[in-house]
């Protein structure tokens, strides 16, 4: 009898590691019914492999109001070129994340003063941590207006891109080393903002990197119907013969 008490603890504690098994094959088999329904395989591993290269083959999906603003937008600039701007803002991303590739800031192909410091400061800071970021076999899916910004005299408009590429960074200390982040094997998918800035006038902007505009007639001082008139409704001044006139892109930035 005095065994008793020792024999019903280790029962108990034998009905409860066959309670955590049966409820770890419950579990079990009911993720590899879920794996089966979702991608008709019970294999676990499979089914993840199968998972992430569904999510790289997938386009992220862009904040699509080209529709709602592009009338704003040409209301305020008749002779803006939506087909034009969006080709200009895909062509400067490419180049952006070709330059990074590269670590050369002369490939970027359009861009203010502001985006190439943007850039130049990328390129020294993995530099400086030993690394270097590759875009490879980058692919547009697609471009669209998803803001426009037209406050305190500034106007800019944000053009969003649904992006594809094979994404890694790698130690530059250790070339031949696998890739310490991203991957070589799956596609990344992804998505950026592109900025795009409208300037009248750069002598009423003190700094070239603000975004400041000129919103009044050069002449007589009163303020355009709109950002892109060519003459002034009050005294005539031909506008677009004294402005610069100049569109130019001034950030890129990844949305996670």
């Amino acid at each position: 009898m005095k065994y008793l008490p020792v024999i019903l603890i280790l029962l108990l504690i034998l009905a409860v590691i066959i309670a955590i098994y049966i409820g770890i094959s419950h579990l079990r088999n009911r993720a590899r019914e879920v794996s089966r329904a979702l991608f008709g395989t019970s294999d676990i591993t499979k089914a993840a492999k199968q998972m992430k290269q569904e999510y790289s083959t997938t386009p992220r999906s862009v904040s699509a109001m080209t529709s709602l603003l592009l009338p704003k937008i040409v209301s305020d600039f008749p002779n803006f070129q939506y087909d034009e701007m969006k080709d200009r803002a895909e062509n400067t991303l490419t180049s952006y994340l070709r330059a990074v590739t590269e670590a050369n800031p002369s490939l970027l192909q359009d861009g203010n003063s502001e985006l190439k410091n943007q850039l130049e400061n990328q390129i020294q800071m993995l530099a400086a941590q030993e690394q270097q970021e590759h875009y490879q076999q980058i692919k547009i899916h697609r471009t669209e207006i998803s803001q426009y910004k037209k406050t305190a005299g500034r106007c800019i408009i944000t053009f969003q891109s649904a992006l594809e590429c094979y994404h890694y960074i790698t130690n530059t200390a250790i070339p031949s080393a696998t890739p310490i982040e991203g991957s070589q094997t799956y596609k990344y998918q992804t998505k950026y903002n592109v900025d795009l800035i409208y300037i009248q006038d750069r002598s009423l902007i003190e700094n070239e990197l603000d975004h400041a505009l000129g919103v009044n007639c050069p002449n007589c001082g009163a303020p355009l119907s709109s950002l892109g008139a060519k003459v002034c409704d009050y005294c005539g001044t031909p506008v677009i013969e004294i402005n610069i006139h100049a569109w130019s892109f001034s950030s890129i930035d990844e949305v996670r």
